[in-house]
């Protein structure tokens, strides 16, 4: 049985997964795409929402690595370009998930965890 899916609702979902990393640089940001993650049925906002996941952990992990560079006054130059990655990348996501919402979004320069 082939299952279709609302695409209206596909793309909402997507993009309330990757607009997630708007929220806040705190933890709870994470749990909205980590609850459409185990509670959706749909495969692509399953995937949208591992991805946004994946997207908070390394700018966590980012950030740890700037801040810590910060200390030896190295970590300025890497600032700059962190935030524009930070704020960048969700809305191209936001943006590819509006306009082809049959497919996930895969962000560049990322380590996968989940």
């Amino acid at each position: 049985m082939d299952a279709t899916f609302d695409s209206d609702k596909r793309k909402l979902l997507s993009a309330l997964s990757h607009g997630s990393i708007f929220l806040s640089q705190l933890l709870f940001s994470a749990g909205l795409p980590g609850a459409l993650w185990v509670i959706s049925d749909d495969p692509v906002v399953k995937e949208n929402a591992k991805e946004a996941l994946n997207f908070h952990l390394n700018i966590w992990i980012y950030s740890g690595i700037v801040g810590f560079l910060c200390w030896f006054l190295v970590g300025w130059l890497f600032v700059i370009p962190l935030l524009i990655f930070q704020w960048v990348m969700p809305v191209l996501a936001m943006v590819a998930g509006f306009n082809n919402p049959d497919s996930a979004f895969k962000y560049p320069f990322i380590l996968r965890f989940l």
